[in-house]
């Protein structure tokens, strides 16, 4: 079975937990809610369905259905968790959108497009394809995404 398009990776299984069929997952989101019970993950090439989740040490325990006894999750260490994006209109930047983004001053004169979003302690950073590194607080627009995204930096910085 191939997976759909457009899904975003959102944990990985670390191992197995117990002998109940749980195993440990570290999510990559920051969204509790994509283990909750409920929730539908595809897991490698299957989709499967969460049946109880709950914290362990800065990790999650999940057991998801079909998976019993701890022979049915050793199947699963080490697989990439993948779900589609969520339908939330909070204001978030999601990476998946900034990544292929133009990028524009607020007069509209363009400066490059987003490689990638790099973590940074004090705010992440957009990465330019010219090498220009521009923090998320001075992301002004975002409303046309996932193709544009307006920024109001201080002067000097682009050209650093």
């Amino acid at each position: 079975m191939t997976l759909p398009a457009g899904l975003l990776e959102v944990g990985r299984v670390d191992k197995v937990h117990g002998l109940g069929g749980e195993v440990v997952v570290t999510l990559t989101s920051d969204r509790a809610e994509r283990v909750a019970p409920g929730a539908r993950l595809w897991v490698g090439p299957d989709e499967r369905e969460v049946v109880a989740s709950r914290p362990h040490q800065r990790r999650w325990l999940v057991r998801f259905a079909g998976m019993e006894r701890r022979e049915d999750a050793e199947a699963l260490r080490g697989a990439v968790l993948r779900a589609a994006p969520l339908d939330v209109d909070d204001g978030t930047l999601w990476v998946h959108e900034l990544v292929g983004a133009t990028v524009v001053l607020p007069d509209g004169q363009a400066v490059g497009t987003v490689e990638a979003v790099q973590e940074n302690p004090a705010h992440d950073l957009l990465v330019l394809d010219g090498g220009g590194l521009v923090p998320l607080v001075f992301v002004t627009d975002a409303s046309g995404l996932p193709g544009r995204v307006v920024i109001d930096p201080p002067e000097g910085l682009l050209s650093l």
